[in-house]
């Protein structure tokens, strides 16, 4: 059982209770080579004190800011623990982040030391450590440093021997910033959020309450660390619960990873939800007729069972005996090729999650758990669950940690004991961003119904407004249109404009076994493929159809088909994979000025 968490304690106290309960339960695992290295909790505890005596020597102390960039490596988790040990503040940068973001969180953070993760890393941080006007003095370079390039290494550093530095974890007091996590956003400069002990608990601790799961439950870390989500999920949370994290270091190695460790809980955002469901459905659609068939029917019994929970009523005698008879025969298997089969929650958050992908999952047994919140609520404000109820398409209820409230506008405001306590400003204060009576505005447009339940329709920034006055969800056309199997990736445009056009990116998944069924070979030239005249058909049909399902002002007179695929790497997508409007409304701007017969700028 998860230890009672008091008022009085600190993420520390969850540490030590792992190692001295539970120290030869397996805490932390990572690739190493062709196998698995695994640390148990009395061994991650030595660790995190060996490396809290180095990083004390390195001059940090309680209060400093210290920064890491890393991919989801042992180095980057036992590090941060180490830090929060020792009373610095920890902060994950994300590695995506350009330059100029880099320096601008370095400067704002007055952080004294930097952990990357190679010398390449390093090589854009050394001009920081001589800068004057920052107050960076050390680096530390977890593989391949050079000590002729004033880098310090790593393995010296975890090697120190243990000393009183681990000590000042007993001098931690809730109130303590626990970490700072800066919003990625898509404008303007990034905010350092708040995060204290007694908060990050709190929240802990009703997530915690929420979901029968297996004690010590695995959980599988690949989304970054510098966003409050995975942070939550794979260091925090696995504390309280003394489970067995696994870092997948590469995306691209996510299902080889589901595989082997086969979860009873997965955390994704959206877009992975959504090329997990195309890389199925492509599977699904190469197999002969007979097996899809017999897919599709078990999948309708899936999808019955799903609702039956959703609305909270029992299952009768016959659809359970229905539902048993399709699951470990054909369901199960589908789940299998992703490593899903033993999933008992299924959760995602961070962007509108496609309805399509939703009944997808629904239809094999799988009813995704959406969730809501910010940076600023910590995580997780509002969550689905199967025992409390829930509702597909919306976020869910508040945890009993806050309260919901919905203006007149429709924006979503927050209160309560797991919100933020503001935004850390350059010299080091917070600065509260509610109003006087505690509310804070979450930017986020949604209502509540009466269960509850709270539905996000989009953020307040982005509304559409046309230039007839109409207000438009740019996620709710883009995800109508998404609901085609042969739609990846979507941009709607229109602010301040007639009528609304979009971009349209092909899936990478679904549209060659699409094409291959109908004898269209273009030799793997996807550029070709993209271009052939019967893709380019049945897109048009896409986006016929979602038409179909639009109001007239959210209707797509007018899109152009691309052939790159968006990604973070790019700069369209941010670390969590959500649409960088900015940036693609810029890049593409020839493009959309060109689908509204146009060469002037885009406004």
């Amino acid at each position: 059982m998860p230890p009672a968490v008091s008022p009085d304690h600190t993420l520390a106290h969850l540490l030590e209770h792992n190692a001295t309960a539970h120290p030869d339960l397996p805490a932390l695992s990572w690739r190493d080579g062709a196998d698995w290295a695994t640390l148990t909790w009395a061994e991650v505890n030595a660790a995190v004190a060996r490396l809290a005596q180095g990083y004390a020597f390195l001059g940090l102390a309680p209060g400093d800011r210290a920064l890491l960039m890393m991919g989801n490596r042992p180095e980057h988790w036992l590090s941060d623990l180490a830090l929060v040990h020792i009373g610095a503040i920890p902060t994950t940068v994300y590695d995506t982040a350009a330059p100029e973001q880099v320096a601008y969180i370095v400067r704002h953070s007055r952080a004294k030391v930097a952990i990357v993760e190679s010398a390449e890393v390093a090589a854009a941080w050394e001009p920081l450590v001589a800068d004057p006007g920052t107050a960076l003095e050390s680096l530390v370079v977890v593989s391949g440093a050079d000590p002729a390039r004033g880098h310090l290494d790593y393995v010296p550093l975890a090697a120190t021997p243990a000393g009183d530095a681990f000590e000042r974890r007993h001098d931690l007091k809730p109130d303590d910033l626990l970490t700072v996590v800066y919003t990625s956003g898509t404008t303007g400069d990034p905010k350092g959020v708040a995060v204290t002990h007694r908060r990050m608990l709190a929240n802990l601790a009703a997530l915690n309450s929420l979901v029968d799961l297996p004690e010590h439950v695995d959980h599988i870390c690949y989304l970054p660390l510098a966003h409050i989500a995975e942070r939550d999920l794979g260091l925090y949370l696995p504390l309280l619960r003394a489970s067995h994290v696994w870092m997948c270091d590469d995306p691209a190695r996510l299902v080889e990873t589901l595989r082997h460790v086969r979860p009873a809980q997965f955390f994704g955002v959206p877009r992975v939800w959504e090329k997990l469901t195309s890389a199925l459905r492509a599977g699904i659609a190469a197999l002969p007729e007979e097996y899809r068939s017999g897919i599709e029917s078990a999948m309708e019994v899936g999808a019955e069972h799903t609702a039956r929970l959703e609305n909270g009523e029992p299952i009768p005698e016959d659809l359970a005996e229905r539902f048993a008879a399709v699951g470990e025969p054909v369901l199960t298997p589908i789940l299998e090729k992703v490593g899903l089969d033993r999933v008992v929650w299924a959760s995602s958050a961070s962007a509108p999650m496609p309805q399509d992908a939703v009944r997808f999952w629904a239809g094999l047994g799988v009813p995704i758990m959406d969730a809501w919140g910010l940076t600023e609520s910590l995580g997780v404000a509002t969550v689905n669950t199967p025992t409390a109820g829930f509702r597909l398409g919306s976020v869910g209820r508040p945890l009993d940690t806050v309260e919901v409230r919905v203006t007149e506008d429709g924006e979503v405001l927050l209160r309560g004991e797991t919100v933020f306590d503001g935004y850390v400003d350059a010299d080091g204060t917070v600065r509260s961003a509610a109003d006087a009576d505690g509310w804070f505005a979450t930017g986020d447009i949604g209502r509540l119904d009466e269960d509850g339940h709270l539905w996000i329709t989009d953020r307040k920034k982005e509304i559409i407004i046309t230039s007839g006055g109409k207000n438009v969800s740019p996620a709710l056309v883009e995800n109508t249109l998404k609901e085609h199997p042969l739609v990846g990736q979507v941009y709607a445009h229109g602010d301040r404009r007639p009528y609304l056009v979009a971009l349209v990116v092909p899936d990478r998944e679904v549209t060659p076994v699409w094409a291959a069924a109908r004898g269209i070979d273009t030799g793997g030239d996807w550029a070709e493929l993209v271009a052939h005249p019967e893709v380019r058909a049945e897109l048009e049909r896409a986006v016929a159809e979602a038409n179909a399902r639009l109001n007239r002002a959210e209707q797509v007179k007018r899109h152009r088909v691309l052939v790159g695929e968006w990604g973070p790497d790019t700069g369209e997508l941010t670390p969590s994979l959500k649409l960088r409007r900015r940036v693609i409304r810029d890049r593409y701007a020839a493009e959309l000025n060109d689908l509204y017969g146009e060469s002037t700028p885009l406004p």
